[in-house]
C-alpha cells in the first residue's frame, strides 16, 4: 500500500520537471507551498496533482477519493479514509472507483515514499526513491464531490498500487504491494483521453527494481510529538540486527 510519500522539492523545481504553467497559485490550505518530506494520507492533505482534464497547469487535490455519488458529509469522511489506494486489480470494477480510472486520471509528483519490513516480530521503517533521486509521478484517479449541505467542491484523489517488484516485496513483506510508479516516458499516456481497459492495465504494472533503491530510516517517521516534516526523516538510520544501513 502507499499511506506515507514525499515531495520534498521547490515549486519551482516541479514546474520545470513537469513543464507546467507558471502562474500556479502554490498556497495549498492557506499555507504558501514548502517541501514536503513527510506526507500522511490519514491526515487528508491537499497536494499538488496534473489531471487528464489540465495536464499542464497544478492543481491542489485533497488525498482520499470521495466518489461522486457519495450522498453525505458523513459518509464521505468514512469513505475517504478507506480510498487512500486503489487496487490495480480491482479499480476497473470498484464502485467507488469505476468511472474516475475511465474518465479521471491525474498524475501525482512525490520523490520517494515509506513502507514498513516485518522482521523478527518488529516493524522497520524504509524510505524508497529512485535510484537517480529525480522526482516520478504516482499513477492516481480523482474525483470531484460536491457536500449537498454547502455547495462545496472538493477535489480529491487514490494512488493506484500493485503487485510489489523484488526491491519492495523484501520490504513491504507482509501485503506485498507497490505504489504504481509510471516511467517518464508513460506520464502523457496515462493523461490522454479514451485509453481502452487493455490500455490502462498496461500502465499498471510494478516500476522495475533496478531503477529503484532504498534504506532503512530512524523511528522518527512514527513520533507523533515530533516534527516529521523535516530532511531527518529521510537520513539513513542503521540497524544492527538488520544487518544494513
Amino acid at each position: 500500500m502507499c499511506f506515507f510519500y514525499a515531495l520534498s522539492v521547490t515549486a519551482q523545481n516541479l514546474e520545470h520537471r513537469y513543464q507546467a504553467k507558471t502562474g500556479f497559485d502554490w498556497e495549498l490550505g492557506g499555507e504558501p507551498w514548502t517541501p514536503k518530506y513527510y506526507v500522511a494520507g490519514f491526515e487528508f492533505p491537499k497536494m499538488p496533482v496534473l489531471t487528464n482534464e489540465q495536464p499542464d497547469r497544478f492543481q491542489a487535490f485533497t488525498w482520499g477519493l470521495i466518489p461522486f455519488w457519495v450522498k453525505t458529509p458523513e459518509q464521505a469522511a468514512r469513505i475517504r479514509s478507506q480510498t487512500l489506494n486503489a487496487r490495480a486489480e480491482t479499480v476497473l470494477e470498484k464502485p467507488s472507483f469505476r468511472q474516475a480510472i475511465r474518465r479521471r486520471r491525474c498524475l501525482v509528483p512525490a520523490n520517494g515514499f515509506y513502507e514498513w519490513r516485518a522482521f523478527r516480530g518488529q516493524k522497520y521503517p524504509y524510505y524508497i526513491f529512485l535510484k537517480d533521486r529525480t522526482v516520478f509521478s504516482f499513477a492516481g484517479i480523482w474525483e470531484e464531490w460536491v457536500d449537498p449541505a454547502t455547495g462545496e467542491r472538493l477535489r480529491t484523489y487514490s494512488i493506484l498500487t500493485t503487485t510489489a517488484n523484488p526491491l519492495l516485496a523484501k520490504i513491504h513483506n507482509t501485503k506485498q504491494r507497490m505504489p504504481v510508479i509510471l516511467p517518464r516516458e508513460r506520464e502523457r499516456a496515462w493523461l490522454a483521453d479514451e485509453l481502452s481497459t487493455d490500455e490502462i492495465i498496461a500502465l499498471l504494472q510494478p516500476f522495475p527494481a533496478a531503477a529503484m533503491a532504498a534504506h532503512p530510516i530512524s523511528r522518527l517517521i512514527t513520533a507523533r510529538t515530533a516534527n516529521r516534516n523535516c530532511p531527518e526523516v529521510q537520513a539513513p538510520f542503521a540497524y544492527p540486527e538488520l544487518g544494513e544501513g
